[in-house]
C-alpha cells in the first residue's frame, strides 16, 4: 500500500517540484567529462560515451524530499554507481558528489552509494532526464533524501572521513535517512530556524569585513 512507501513527515504528490541552490546550467555532453578520484586505487576520468558503456540499470522508485513531498513509483534509468566505483576501487568509507558547473556538493556514506539501486540518471520514465531535475545526468539514492542525489553531477570523491557538502554546512543533515526524519543538524529545528542562522552567519561576516576595511 502507497502508505507504507510514505516515511513520516511526508506528502505524496504527482507533480515534481523544481528546487535548486543555483540556475539549471547548460552542459554540452560533447565536452562532458566524470570524474573519479580521492581515496581509490585506481582515479580516472570518462567521457560522456565511455560512462554510458558502463553497466546500466532501470529501477521504479520512490523519491522524497526534505521539503516534505514524495513522489511515488517513477521509473529511472541510469549507470550504476556501485560499478563506477568499484573500477576505481575505493578505500574510503564515504563519497562526495561534484555538481562542478554549479558549485554543489553533497556528502553520502558509501554504503548508500554503491547499493544496487544507486545510479547516475540519465533517463526519467522512459525519456531523457530534463535539465531542470539534473539533466543530463544525476545521481539517484532512493533511500536517502533527494538533495542526497545532486544534480548536474561530474565527480565522486572517496573519502576515508566525512565532511559536510553545501547543504549539509547550512544545517542539514549529513545522512539523510527519510525514514529517520534526519532532515537537520536537530530534527526539531525548522527550515526557517536554519535560514535565520545562516543569514546571521552572512551578516556577521558582512559586517566584520567593514570594520576591517575601516580599519585599513
Amino acid at each position: 500500500m502507497a502508505e507504507n512507501r510514505v516515511p513520516p513527515g511526508q506528502v505524496v504528490t504527482k507533480t515534481y517540484p523544481v528546487l535548486s541552490a543555483s540556475s539549471v546550467p547548460e552542459i554540452d555532453i560533447k565536452n562532458f567529462k566524470f570524474r573519479v578520484f580521492g581515496a581509490v586505487e585506481n582515479p580516472y576520468y570518462m567521457n560522456w560515451e565511455e560512462l554510458m558503456a558502463m553497466p546500466r540499470i532501470k529501477r521504479v522508485e520512490d523519491i522524497h524530499c526534505v521539503t516534505h513531498w514524495s513522489r511515488l513509483g517513477d521509473e529511472w534509468e541510469g549507470i550504476s554507481m556501485k560499478a563506477v566505483l568499484e573500477k576505481a576501487k575505493p578505500k574510503g568509507k564515504f563519497v562526495m558528489q561534484y555538481a562542478s558547473t554549479v558549485g554543489y556538493t553533497t556528502n553520502t556514506p558509501i554504503e548508500n552509494t554503491m547499493t544496487d539501486n544507486a545510479m547516475l540518471a540519465f533517463n526519467f520514465n522512459a525519456k531523457p532526464l530534463p535539465k531542470e531535475h539534473g539533466g543530463p545526468l544525476r545521481t539517484v539514492i532512493p533511500e536517502l533524501y533527494l538533495w542526497k542525489s545532486a544534480k548536474w553531477v561530474d565527480a565522486l570523491e572517496v573519502m576515508e572521513a566525512n565532511k559536510p557538502g553545501f547543504w549539509e554546512v547550512r544545517g542539514y543533515n549529513m545522512h539523510g535517512d527519510p525514514w529517520k526524519e534526519e532532515r537537520y543538524w536537530d530534527v526539531k529545528e525548522s527550515v526557517s530556524t536554519i535560514l535565520k542562522r545562516v543569514l546571521n552567519v552572512r551578516q556577521h561576516k558582512d559586517q566584520d569585513g567593514e570594520s576591517k576595511q575601516k580599519q585599513q
